[in-house]
């Protein structure tokens, strides 16, 4: 299903996903309002899923067995790592990972690939890394194609930052886009996750955080994605 990007376009049943409602509120308004999606057949579920990696794939796995999508996609904001980086921006990410799934053991983390209790190529994995490998969706989305990583806690800690990293070399931190990754690829469904940024890590003033015009950005991204379908 992956490969059949190309006959989505013409008759399509999306599912639209967040952690909060509010996050995606600006395109459900404007959704709901406009008339550019009529000439094709197209249908949207939107889902909520709540927050965190275990809500996120709860909701998306029993949604996707009551009615299998031909589309995924994930929209939401997330932390950066990257100062240099505008808060507000918006990327697709092309691969994700749980990265707080460790130990920390003789004076440094291990996760599941380096303790060997999981195989770094064995699917849904791809040389560790849960990856979006649908390019021609990826391109379609025209936003920069980013590596997150997904966690459970929050990163503040300068160890954790350092190790992320050094082992990962992430642009964005989210707390449900492996979830994503890792429902679709096991069920062969196309996906695209879209975050935008509205903190750096570790920023946890909220004063400094960009979080509505994230949103609206984000939900610019969201329409001007699926309008031009």
């Amino acid at each position: 299903m992956q490969n059949a990007i190309g006959s989505l376009f013409l008759m399509m049943n999306c599912l639209l996903i967040a952690s909060t409602a509010a996050e995606i509120t600006p395109f459900v308004n404007h959704y709901r309002n406009t008339e550019k999606l009529n000439y094709i057949d197209f249908k949207l579920d939107v889902l909520i899923t709540g927050v965190g990696l275990t809500a996120a794939t709860y909701a998306l796995s029993k949604q996707v067995n009551i009615s299998i999508p031909q589309l995924v996609i994930q929209a939401g904001v997330a932390g950066c790592f990257d100062k240099s980086i505008e808060l507000g921006s918006v990327f697709s990410i092309q691969k994700d990972i749980i990265a707080d799934q460790v130990v920390f053991e003789q004076s440094a983390y291990k996760n599941l690939f380096d303790l060997k209790l999981a195989n770094a190529n064995e699917l849904p994995y791809t040389k560790g890394w849960l990856v979006n490998t649908n390019k021609t969706l990826l391109k379609r989305s025209k936003l920069k194609q980013v590596a997150g990583i997904s966690v459970n806690e929050i990163t503040t800690g300068k160890k954790k930052v350092d190790y992320y990293r050094k082992t990962f070399d992430p642009l964005v931190e989210s707390m449900e886009g492996a979830a994503l990754h890792y429902v679709c690829l096991m069920e062969d469904i196309p996906f695209l996750q879209i975050r935008s940024v509205c903190n750096y890590i570790g920023e946890r003033n909220k004063k400094k955080w960009l979080l509505k015009d994230s949103i609206v950005n984000l939900n610019k991204e969201l329409i001007r994605l699926l309008e031009g379908l």
